[in-house]
């Protein structure tokens, strides 16, 4: 199975529209999204193309194909707009031997771990920077970067997981800075 995964579009139109271009474009399975999906947040300026209903409208065209975590600035009130559940704080995807714990990023993350054993993913979204590192105790955190407010200079990016190999994107389907992963 082939999954695309992306997070925080923050309610931008424009970031979002691309993303499912991509989406298409990878013919992936289903496309993970790990939150923050309609509004900006009051610590980031506005996105591009800032529109939270023509963002509704869209996801819900793919709602037959999206997992979704909730992210800080997602609400109930999201919920009742949007026809796929968002308001779960995790998910958890068994690749193999490993698990993969996918959340938000503002509740468990590097540095609050969730309970996982070593070689388990903790993957999550919530700082707009793209990684992957090993933890001390063995974890891969892994992070896709901002589908529309992308930090420290990264580009707007989403990750492909397929054949249990994690390959980080940008929106126009270019791989970056060779952070692929092929897990054992």
């Amino acid at each position: 199975m082939k999954f695309m995964i992306a997070s925080d579009i923050h309610g931008s139109f424009y970031y979002c529209n691309k993303m499912i271009e991509a989406f298409k474009r990878e013919n992936a399975d289903r496309l993970i999204l790990l939150g923050d999906i309609l509004y900006h947040g009051p610590r980031n300026d506005l996105p591009k193309d800032y529109a939270p209903k023509k963002v509704i409208s869209l996801l819900n065209e793919y709602k037959d194909y999206i997992l979704c975590v909730r992210g800080n600035c997602d609400t109930e009130v999201d919920q009742m707009v949007l026809e796929f559940p968002i308001m779960a704080d995790y998910a958890i995807l068994n690749i193999g031997e490993r698990i993969v714990y996918m959340t938000h990023g503002h509740v468990f993350n590097k540095n609050n771990l969730p309970p996982l054993r070593k070689n388990d993913i903790l993957l999550h979204g919530h700082t707009h920077i793209p990684v992957c590192e090993e933890l001390k105790n063995g974890v891969l955190y892994i992070n896709p970067g901002s589908v529309s407010i992308p930090k420290n200079e990264s580009p707007n990016s989403y990750i492909i997981l397929e054949d249990n190999t994690f390959v980080w994107k940008t929106l126009d389907g270019e791989g970056f800075d060779s952070k692929n992963l092929t897990m054992q």
